[in-house]
């Protein structure tokens, strides 16, 4: 069993805010469009859409961004508040694609060590590279497929999103590594459970408005798994 996060508060001076995102929610800039996710605030950028798989009562499995062919799938886990978690999350990331039979290699990032790999998909040979940001107390654990793993500048989009994610965490005790919840907005999750839709494409982030059941499918991030 995971170890639960249930360090206390801490009540001395704020950390100073980061430079760049994701952000935590008590030190995220104020005026950026979003849409509210739950416990990831997703910005609304020109050119990409929001994808969403969730079950009949809202809940979000996966959150893909998508630009032109490449994508962004996101996740967003507990952490303890003393010390990050992606050196040991990327290592089991690691084990497990040399179990599959796929060579990873580390390479530097904007936001430290990434990893990177070449996996087959029913499309072919995909480049993915998996992307590790520690915040208080979370994981954005972040896996960009296609172009945007080889080359960051292929899709500037999606490094706009990423640096500009806001995650809420709250407040109460969670086991390190369990996903934090991830909900569909109110009237997106009522139109959905009208018409039984799993899928989503979320066309505009800033309003909140959504397109449901009739999302075009391309190809699916990978998802890593996770012990």
């Amino acid at each position: 069993m995971g170890l639960v996060d249930d360090e206390p508060e801490e009540t001395g001076p704020a950390k100073p805010a980061r430079p760049e995102g994701p952000y935590d929610v008590t030190e995220a800039p104020a005026g950026i469009p979003q849409l509210d996710l739950g416990a990831l605030k997703v910005p609304a950028v020109d050119d990409v859409e929001v994808r969403v798989q969730a079950d009949n009562e809202g809940k979000i499995q996966q959150i893909v961004l998508v630009h032109n062919d490449s994508a962004l799938q996101l996740g967003v886990f507990a952490a303890p508040r003393s010390e990050g978690i992606w050196d040991e999350v990327r290592a089991e990331i690691r084990k497990q694609l040399f179990t599959d039979g796929v060579a990873a290699e580390d390479a530097d990032g904007e936001w430290g060590i990434e990893l990177r790999a070449r996996v087959r998909t029913p499309e072919g040979l995909t480049d993915i590279r998996f992307v590790g940001i520690d915040g208080p107390r979370w994981l954005v654990r972040a896996v960009f497929q296609g172009p945007a793993a080889v080359d960051p500048a292929a899709a500037p989009p999606l490094l706009t999103c990423l640096r500009s994610l806001v995650v809420d965490r709250g407040h109460e005790a969670m086991p390190v590594r369990e996903p934090l919840p991830l909900h569909l907005p109110k009237e997106v999750a009522e139109a959905t459970a009208a018409d039984g839709s799993t899928e989503v494409a979320l066309t505009d982030g800033a309003n909140g408005a959504a397109e449901a059941g009739g999302a075009e499918r391309r190809k699916p991030s990978p998802r890593p798994r996770r012990k």
